[in-house]
C-alpha cells in the first residue's frame, strides 16, 4: 500500500472479530434521479419497496434469519473518479433500493439462495428494475454491529479495486478517520463470494444516527479528500458510496 501524506495522522480503526454470519444482498437500481433527488418516488418503486417489505415477515420466519431488512436511497453521489474511468466495464453503484439478509452462518445464506423461495423473489424484482446486484458473502471486517432496529443514516460503500487485499489495506488504514472524525462505532464490510475481475471487490455496511453526524464531514473537512479520497486514488481503490434510511 502507498501512503499519502503524513503516516497515521489519524488513530488506527478500532476493529473487532469477524461475525460468523453469512449475508445476502440484493440491490436493485428502479428511479433514476439528481443525488439528491430520491425523495421523490415513482409508483413502480413504491409498489416494490411495499411488497419487499412483505417479504421480511417469511423471511424472519426463517430460523437461520437473523436479520433482514430494506432500505431506500437518501443520496447517491454523482461522478466517477479517475481510476474508474481507466476501468469502464466496472458497474457504477446506482442502487436505491437494497434488500439485506444476514444468516446464522455463511454456508446458510449460501444454501438460501440456491433455494426455491429466492428465486422466485429475485425474479419477482430483477425485471421491474434497470439494474440487479445478487451477492452472498462474509463478514471480513468488523468496527460493531449495525443496529437495523431504529432510523438512522445507513450507508452500503461499493469498493473497486483490482485486487481485494489492497482494497482491504486501504479500507483498514482509513476507516480510522471515520471513527476519529464522524464518531462511527459500527461496520461491517461484506466479501462477496464470487469476486470476478469487474465486480465490487468488497461492500462496507455502517450506520450513523443522523444525517448531520456524516455528510458535513465529507463535505467540509478537507481532511478526508486528503486523507481518504487521496490514499484511495493512490491506491487504485474506488469507492461507490451510497446513504439509505429505513425502508
Amino acid at each position: 500500500m502507498k501512503i499519502v501524506g503524513p503516516k497515521n495522522k489519524f488513530p488506527k480503526v478500532t476493529l473487532v472479530d469477524p461475525t460468523n454470519s453469512g449475508y445476502l444482498l440484493f440491490a436493485l437500481n428502479v428511479d433514476r434521479r439528481p443525488p439528491i433527488g430520491f425523495f421523490i418516488e415513482s409508483q413502480n418503486k413504491k409498489n416494490i419497496l411495499s411488497e419487499l417489505k412483505g417479504e421480511l415477515d417469511n423471511l424472519k420466519n426463517n430460523f437461520k434469519v437473523i436479520d433482514a431488512t430494506v432500505f431506500k436511497a437518501m443520496i447517491i453521489p454523482p461522478g466517477r473518479g479517475a481510476f474508474l474511468k481507466k476501468r469502464p466495464n466496472v458497474e457504477i453503484a446506482k442502487f436505491d433500493v437494497v434488500l439485506l439478509i444476514e444468516f446464522d452462518l455463511h454456508e446458510s445464506a449460501k444454501e438460501f439462495q440456491r433455494s426455491l423461495q429466492w428465486k422466485n423473489i429475485e425474479d419477482a424484482y430483477k425485471t421491474r428494475a434497470k439494474k440487479s446486484l445478487t451477492i452472498t458473502g462474509s463478514n471480513i471486517r468488523r468496527i460493531g454491529p449495525v443496529d437495523h432496529s431504529k432510523k438512522g443514516v445507513f450507508l452500503f460503500n461499493y469498493f473497486f479495486s483490482d485486487q481485494v487485499n489492497r482494497n482491504l489495506e486501504v479500507w483498514e488504514y482509513t476507516a480510522g478517520w471515520f471513527q476519529d472524525q464522524t464518531g462511527l462505532d459500527n461496520s461491517t464490510v461484506i466479501l462477496p463470494d464470487q469476486i470476478k475481475e469487474n465486480s465490487y471487490k468488497i461492500i462496507n455496511h455502517c450506520r450513523w444516527d443522523h444525517l448531520i453526524d456524516i455528510l458535513p464531514s465529507l463535505i467540509f473537512k478537507s481532511s478526508f479528500k486528503k486523507f481518504v479520497l487521496n490514499n484511495f486514488e493512490t491506491n487504485n481503490v474506488a469507492a461507490m458510496p451510497i446513504l439509505y434510511r429505513l425502508a
